[in-house]
């Protein structure tokens, strides 16, 4: 069943426009403060975080006065990271647990994004109940029963020593130099706070955010500032981090760039060879290289695949007991610390391989060599539907037939853009990028 307002991760759209509206937002909290106050009981409380963006101030305010209308007590949280949120909600006993972020996306859009009381996000199915609770009535409280809403200082510093806290105690960051591109967002004091308490030299990046420049030209997506600081300062990592901290790619000091299927790659040997990689297996979604599977598989580790979105790999993780996952772009979540995706305690836990191996970040991050993959996306207007055009399935079983068991394509709508994304992986490199050609032309026709 198609969601009205929910999306791949929460929900998202450009800021004071449909559904990203003060009036909107409002009513979505209200939704969710019903929903989450169904027992009837009072003491509900909900905690509420954010990254820099201008319109999160608007947002923020929505909320509040969304929950609140429904007694719920609000606790804001200010500018933290998305896994703060998570770890907050559970750790403060609240009900639920919002993010306000787009994460990689401009600073014009913005998206909300709930966590449940057990930290993790929402399912689908309560995402679907809560939108057919925005319109219809919501039961509002009563005069005397309006929830209180106050700041909440030390978040922050919970979520820093939380942090911390997952570096293993016998090792230490002495002696080496870190470039953290913080992207303008949500880490852009928690990170380089927590690497320089464990002791690294820390070159930040992306750490003055004005609610405009929030991922503008640097963080997890734009990594080349990152990378020529590395080798103009001879760091020996980079760590960049996106709008809402929840996912990071990494640097090696030639200022090469790898992204997260290498780290998941690391990780899941070198917690494979500790016995500490539940059931052998990897989760990761469909959008994961060939390459990391073929290699996993020659270690005699498991690939599960899931949809794309990080939450449907933490689904996945949960229902089986897997500890390790994520996604190629930087998602990297690992349960055993945190209950979503996590960019600055991957990048500790890389830090920590790299002591521990007393080796440079370069002989760290090429664990295999990924086939050949190309993704491009093509940008749609609103109410387009280019997949149901028949020219543009045409073009996609062309691609499928010659691609003949020797690659593999995936065609997909964003969950978070409005955007078709067309993805091939081949060993014939130049076939691969004349099939993702020949659909990206025939979807640009169609739209």
């Amino acid at each position: 069943m198609t969601r009205k307002y929910f999306g791949t991760d929460g929900v998202r759209g450009c800021a004071n426009q449909h559904p990203m509206t003060a009036e909107l937002i409002q009513r979505l909290a209200a939704a969710a403060g019903r929903y989450f106050r169904r027992d009837g009981s009072d003491s509900h409380r909900v905690v509420i975080g954010k990254d820099t963006r201008l319109s999160g101030y608007m947002l923020e305010n929505a909320l509040t006065a969304g929950f609140t209308s429904t007694g719920m007590n609000v606790l804001l949280l200010g500018p933290v990271p998305t896994p703060a949120v998570g770890l907050l909600t559970k750790s403060m006993r609240a009900d639920v647990g919002v993010m306000i972020s787009a994460s990689h996306n401009p600073h014009q859009d913005n998206g909300i994004k709930f966590f449940g009381p057990d930290g993790f996000k929402l399912s689908d199915d309560a995402e679907r109940e809560i939108e057919a609770m925005i319109d219809g009535e919501i039961i509002l409280a009563k005069p005397e029963n309006i929830g209180r809403a106050k700041r909440i200082e030390d978040g922050l510093g919970r979520y820093v020593e939380r942090a911390k806290s997952t570096f293993p105690l016998d090792l230490s960051l002495d002696g080496l130099k870190v470039v953290v591109d913080c992207a303008n967002g949500a880490a852009y004091k928690a990170a380089p706070m927590v690497l320089w308490e464990l002791g690294a030299e820390v070159i930040p990046l992306g750490v003055n955010p004005n609610g405009t420049n929030i991922n503008l030209g640097c963080g997890s997506t734009n990594p080349q500032s990152a990378a020529d600081l590395v080798v103009a300062h001879g760091a020996h990592l980079g760590i960049c981090l996106d709008g809402d901290a929840d996912r990071v790619i990494l640097i090696d000091e030639a200022g090469r760039v790898a992204d997260g299927d290498q780290i998941m790659a690391l990780f899941a040997q070198s917690w494979a060879r500790d016995g500490r990689l539940s059931r052998g297996t990897l989760v990761a979604t469909v959008m994961s290289n060939l390459g990391l599977e073929r290699h996993l598989s020659g270690q005699g580790l498991t690939l599960k695949r899931t949809a794309v979105g990080d939450r449907y790999v933490v689904e996945a993780m949960r229902a089986e007991g897997y500890n390790l996952g994520g996604e190629q772009s930087g998602h990297i979540v690992m349960t055993d610390y945190t209950t979503t995706g996590d960019g600055l305690i991957a990048g500790l836990q890389f830090l920590a391989e790299m002591v521990r191996a007393d080796r440079p970040a370069s002989e760290m991050m090429r664990v295999f060599e990924p086939l050949p993959q190309l993704l491009r996306n093509v940008r749609f207007g609103v109410g387009a539907t280019p997949l149901d055009n028949e020219s543009v399935k045409a073009a996609i079983s062309a691609g499928e037939d010659r691609l003949n068991g020797s690659g593999r394509l995936l065609i997909r709508k964003s969950g978070t853009e409005p955007l078709i994304r067309v993805m091939a992986e081949a060993e014939d490199a130049g076939l691969m990028e004349r099939v993702v050609g020949d659909i990206c032309e025939a979807v640009e026709a169609a739209v």
